[in-house]
């Protein structure tokens, strides 16, 4: 077992929470180290613990009775897995598993229902966390509806970046057209035509973004779509070193919890 790290600033839901909240949420939280490819849930099963990830990135799929797959969500340092434990669900809808190896904080499903029901602080929290994912899951079913392959890898790319926090990415052909539900000579042709522009540097296994504002040009509108949302609803907080009380969207005046925004959690 790893020792729980006192520094909260890899996830940002956590590091959102006030002092006390987070001394209530500590007993409870073990830091794991989470392997490439490792299943977290599968589609029906039931949610034993609950994932706040630091450095690695999971991926949300949902899969195709022919095998194949296409990734709806993707969870890094600035959100958790698990969602349906806080709405009275006990399942995953969908299959969940690792893309990029790292860290994650892991909790017991039923230790965060108890946590979740009796601080008020956290439910807004949760269901603004909620709210972005639910906008990131629909804005992908209509980008991978209408939007080109070239403006999906764009999309796809910068969402990554962020979820990292780095230009560097060791990815595969093989795990885009996964993520993307598509054949990976499409994105063989895709990822060749950006190098050539010079906004990525491909190589096997790993792309290294060049020029962000190049590739942000270059995608669909969705990418920033679902960024502004998760800024307009989860500007990066950090947890204070006092108790003190943080907002959610509240007038001032009606705070529970006040909280200082940092970055972005795409940033």
């Amino acid at each position: 077992m790893l020792a729980l790290q006192s520094d909260l600033h890899g996830n940002h839901l956590l590091s959102a929470l006030p002092h006390d909240e987070w001394q209530a949420l500590a007993p409870h939280l073990e830091l794991v180290r989470l392997r490439a490819e490792q299943l977290l849930y599968d589609s029906g099963q039931r949610i034993h613990h609950v994932y706040f990830p630091t450095t690695a990135v999971v991926s949300m799929l949902y899969m195709m009775e022919n095998g194949g797959s296409v990734e709806v969500a993707a969870v890094g340092r600035e959100g958790m897995t698990g969602v349906p434990v806080l709405t009275g669900g006990e399942a995953m809808p969908n299959r969940v598993q690792v893309q990029y190896a790292g860290f994650a904080y892991r909790m017991s499903a039923q230790a965060l229902r108890l946590h979740f029901a009796r601080s008020e602080c956290m439910q807004r929290l949760m269901l603004l966390y909620m709210h972005a994912l639910l906008t990131q899951i629909a804005q992908m079913a209509a980008c991978n509806r209408h939007h080109s392959l070239n403006k999906q890898l764009c999309r796809w790319l910068l969402i990554e970046v962020d979820r990292v926090g780095s230009y560097e990415l060791a990815v595969t052909q093989q795990l885009i057209s996964e993520m993307l539900g598509v054949r990976r000579e499409g994105v063989t042709e895709a990822a060749g035509k950006l190098h050539r522009e010079g906004l990525i540097h491909h190589s096997r296994g790993h792309i290294r973004v060049l020029d962000r504002k190049g590739l942000e040009a270059s995608a669909c509108e969705c990418y920033g779509l679902v960024k502004r949302e998760f800024d307009r609803l989860l500007p990066h907080q950090h947890r204070p070193a006092r108790p003190e009380v943080c907002t959610f969207g509240r007038p001032e005046d009606e705070a529970i919890c006040r909280l200082t925004p940092l970055h972005s959690p795409f940033i």
